[in-house]
């Protein structure tokens, strides 16, 4: 069962919803105001692999970041 993000159109509440059915979706409301004017919003999630941590990013090969600390390696 996937669990959908949702934005409240009029209050502007964030929250998220279970949804077991396609069906279901049309009728979720804001738990704030109760309305049922919401916005899916794309969800992220974060995965995490088993392993050992690293306490530092590894820097940018030979600086070919062009932006340095956007890429995440430097």
């Amino acid at each position: 069962m996937p669990i959908f993000e949702y934005l409240c159109d009029d209050c502007g509440t964030k929250f998220e919803k279970l949804v077991r059915r396609a069906a279901e979706s049309a009728d979720v409301g804001c738990p704030s105001c109760g309305q049922t004017h919401v916005t899916t919003q794309v969800s992220s999630f974060a995965a995490r692999a088993n392993g050992a941590k690293q306490d530092t990013m590894p820097s940018c090969p030979a600086g070919m970041c062009g932006n340095p600390g956007f890429c995440g390696r430097n």
